[in-house]
């Protein structure tokens, strides 16, 4: 089982948004040092509990402290923004970090309609037109598939030129989406924690449509998962209160943070014998190492995936760091 990590820059114990930001570079260099193959960072827009809204920045400063683990965004969310200017930003990543960056593009906005509309959106229908436009550049920035003359955008590059590009993927949360990026032959990542469903029906109707491109010659689908590791399986229980306490005021529609665990056991208690509290408790992947390394090895199986992806939770970071070690690749 390949193993990767996805990290959200979650703020946690007393930590600011600022502090958060910091705290993912040292997870991403403790994933490199730990043998994970890659370390995406995702894009979320006004929310208090996470610190990050550019994945971009954090992989740029990420290309000079970290030298082997392959670094991508989980994902750039696409519609916020001009593609043109996408393209731009990843290929000069490319340049700074040869064959190790992947872009990985969601077609949500990664906030509220309110936000959205701040950030001048155009709105999840336009991904389709979006995505074409980026991946063309992108091909022939890299010299792999120049547009042609005919071609509207022919004279307008997409700068630095390569001699490579980074790999594509789409985040992905239905079959929908999942089957355009088997169609579009590009790999995908189907985020479970988002879509609470398994992955499984998702990645079969992504192998079925795929078919071969410029980036990719053969299917590639990964899932993407909460997990949280202890010394022991209380302490590992205990140590994901402060996640599944968020979880449960977020689908309840009072969003809050919890910095601590006594504040979050306190408030699971209020939700005790619901129906919400037991679909979160039941759908997370927490205890010691060997019973979470287990259930994540047969999540990968069941779902059909080549590779899993495990967000670096925990109640502060050196214990999200300490679940990472507790979990490594062998």
């Amino acid at each position: 089982m390949i193993l990767s990590v996805l990290d959200l820059s979650p703020v946690t114990g007393e930590a600011t948004q600022a502090q958060a930001v910091r705290e993912t570079l040292e997870v991403a260099k403790a994933a490199e040092r730990l043998g994970y193959h890659r370390f995406w960072m995702a894009e979320h827009h006004n929310i208090a509990a996470l610190g990050s809204p550019n994945p971009e920045i954090l992989i740029a400063a990420l290309t000079q402290q970290t030298q082997r683990i392959r670094l991508g965004s989980g994902g750039v969310m696409l519609v916020n923004y001009s593609p043109l200017k996408v393209a731009e930003t990843f290929m000069e990543l490319e340049a700074l970090a040869p064959g190790r960056i992947d872009l990985g593009l969601g077609r949500a906005l990664g906030a509220d309609a309110r936000t959205g509309g701040a950030l001048r959106s155009v709105g999840s229908d336009a991904f389709p037109q979006y995505f074409q436009l980026l991946t063309a550049w992108l091909l022939d920035a890299s010299g792999k598939a120049p547009l042609p003359e005919s071609h509207p955008i022919h004279d307008i590059k997409a700068n630095p030129a390569g001699p490579s590009h980074p790999d594509v993927f789409v985040l992905c949360t239905s079959e929908e989406s999942a089957a355009f990026a088997g169609l579009n032959g590009v790999g995908m990542v189907f985020a479970e924690f988002i879509a609470r469903a398994e992955a499984g029906p998702a990645i079969a109707a992504y192998r079925r449509s795929f078919r071969p491109s410029a980036f990719r010659a053969e299917p590639w689908a990964g899932t993407a998962v909460i997990a949280y590791a202890g010394e022991t399986a209380e302490a590992g229980w205990r140590g994901d209160a402060p996640r599944r306490a968020g979880t449960v005021s977020m689908l309840s529609g009072r969003r809050r943070r919890f910095p601590d665990i006594e504040s979050a056991e306190a408030f699971l208690a209020e939700w005790k014998d619901t129906p919400l509290l037991a679909d979160v408790e039941g759908r997370s992947i927490a205890g010691d190492a060997e019973t979470v390394r287990a259930a994540l090895a047969d999540k990968a199986r069941r779902a059909g995936a080549d590779e899993l992806f495990v967000m670096a939770t925990g109640p502060s970071l050196a214990e999200r760091i300490a679940s990472l070690e507790r979990l490594k690749p062998s």
